[in-house]
């Protein structure tokens, strides 16, 4: 399942945010593959993401925002059991080895604010051996090249990818793709500078050290 959400992303490397039912709308037709879902409650989640599936989508909802239920692992069984999600993302480690366990895909979410949470993203993501890692915010393409050498882990960058030179600027960094709610930037369909499947090591020969200093 992983390689078919990486070649959908190969496709087409834009990954639609969603946190509201104008956006719920304006995604069903647009061109994007993977939807992230930013919103919902017990009450309405199995009916957004069933209509986001009937579209053709893959969805991944956004465990940490899901109302009505305490953020604990139970709400990952919740999506497993009640929905028919693709997967979800996380800020979580616990959150993101309860949905491998479940066989869900698991995108582990990374805000970067320091070099502290820079370099905790390679420890982490060790622990958590998500299918790909998100890094907020995605419009900073120099620290996005110095994760991308450092995790061998598939790359989105999400938040404040605000048009389509940041979106291409996140790529050429080495992203395999970009998530963003603005709907003006959905229909980027990328740059033909990054691929879906990095090597699996890219750190051979290189070395990364200027984020001592961020």
């Amino acid at each position: 399942m992983q390689n078919q959400f990486l070649d959908d992303l190969a496709s087409h490397p834009t990954i639609a945010g969603i946190k509201d039912d104008r956006g719920l709308k304006a995604v069903l037709n647009s061109p994007c593959k993977a939807v992230f879902l930013l919103y919902g409650t017990i009450l309405n989640l199995a009916e957004i993401v069933r209509q986001l599936k009937d579209a053709g989508k893959r969805v991944f909802v956004n465990v940490d925002l899901v109302d009505g239920l305490a953020q604990k692992e139970v709400v990952v069984d919740f999506v497993k059991q009640m929905t028919a999600a693709d997967g979800i993302l996380s800020s979580k480690v616990s959150m993101i080895k309860t949905a491998k366990a479940q066989k869900l895909l698991a995108i582990h979410r990374f805000f970067l604010i320091d070099s502290f949470s820079y370099h905790n993203v390679a420890k982490l993501a060790e622990l958590s051996k998500p299918d790909c890692i998100e890094i907020m915010p995605g419009c900073m393409p120099k620290v996005i090249s110095w994760v991308v050498g450092s995790v061998p882990i598939p790359l989105i960058a999400g938040g404040l990818v605000c048009d389509h030179d940041d979106a291409a600027a996140a790529m050429k960094a080495g992203a395999v793709a970009i998530s963003s709610t603005n709907a003006a930037v959905w229909s980027f369909a990328g740059a033909g500078a990054s691929k879906a499947r990095p090597p699996r090591d890219r750190r051979a020969g290189r070395v990364i050290w200027t984020a001592d200093s961020a």
